[in-house]
């Protein structure tokens, strides 16, 4: 047989002899009303050594570390923060020059571009009318139209507005697109009005969204124009939209075609001429009412 002696001199616990409970487990931890504890064997087989901690003391402790140690995640996370935002910068910045070059060459080539394409348009009214030259102003003003788009997403000058008849912009896009899309159902029915708006910026609006109907429109479709009250309204047969929502997201295109601008400028000049907008679809057909003032 081994003797055992052992003291326990830490003075923040009390202990006491306490009668052995059936239902009670050794070394597991009990709480009580004023104290925490731990029952441990004796040498009296009746009875069980209690180790006691004051309750209050606990959950001071307990509190005292748990402001500790948020204080420390506070300040690891602030440390953190400012880290990941110096980091980013330093990630970002090669990309945010080359964007700000890019922007640079396009209104280089857009400022260059300028003078050819109006010659060409100038030199092309003084000869005489055929169907290699109509063939050939289609594709400039094709050209022209594009052209036009980027200086207009690129750009942010205040747009004036001006007394002018819904019918002459409308009709200027239809003669446009009309020859370009023979093989379409045009409808145009129009109640004629004056527009107290910016003409280009609507014709642009205009362009852009008869561009669109036109060139996802199905074999046998057909673009529908009309009018109703202050409701301008351009319908077209269509495949369906995926995702009708995201339509007018700068660069968002559901195929190859396109540079997914032309829609979002339609966003972004409604939003400046404060044009209300709606688009929607029914029956396979997509329809866009344009609220004018």
């Amino acid at each position: 047989m081994k003797n055992y002696s052992f003291t326990f001199d830490d003075d923040r616990f009390d202990m006491a002899i306490v009668p052995k409970v059936e239902e009670s487990q050794l070394y597991e931890l009990y709480f009580d009303e004023t104290e925490l504890y731990i029952l441990t064997p004796f040498v009296e087989k009746d009875s069980s050594l209690a180790i006691l901690y004051p309750l209050l003391d606990y959950q001071q402790a307990l509190n005292n570390i748990k402001k500790e140690l948020s204080m420390q995640f506070l300040f690891l996370s602030f440390i953190s923060a400012i880290l990941s935002f110096i980091f980013s910068l330093y990630a970002l910045s090669p990309i945010k020059e080359s964007l700000r070059l890019l922007e640079e060459f396009i209104k280089d080539i857009i400022h260059d571009l300028n003078t050819p394409l109006t010659s060409i348009l100038i030199n092309l009214k003084m000869m005489e009318k055929n169907e290699e030259t109509q063939s050939i102003e289609q594709s400039t003003k094709a050209i022209s139209m594009l052209h036009k788009n980027l200086d207009i997403y690129l750009k942010n000058s205040k747009l004036e507005s001006e007394k002018f008849m819904l019918s002459e912009v409308v009709n200027e896009q239809v003669e446009f697109f009309k020859p370009l899309y023979d093989h379409l159902e045009w409808t145009i029915k129009l109640k004629d009005r004056v527009i107290y708006s910016n003409k280009n910026a609507l014709s642009r609006i205009i362009y852009n969204l008869l561009s669109n109907a036109c060139k996802y429109n199905t074999n046998n479709g057909f673009i529908h124009i009309e009018s109703q009250g202050k409701k301008l309204i351009i319908s077209n047969k269509s495949y369906g939209i995926k995702h009708p929502e995201r339509i007018f997201e700068r660069f968002y295109k559901e195929s190859e075609r396109g540079l997914g601008i032309g829609l979002h400028i339609v966003d972004k000049l409604t939003k400046e001429l404060a044009i209300e907008k709606q688009l929607y679809i029914k029956d396979g057909v997509v329809f866009v009412e344009l609220t004018l003032n």
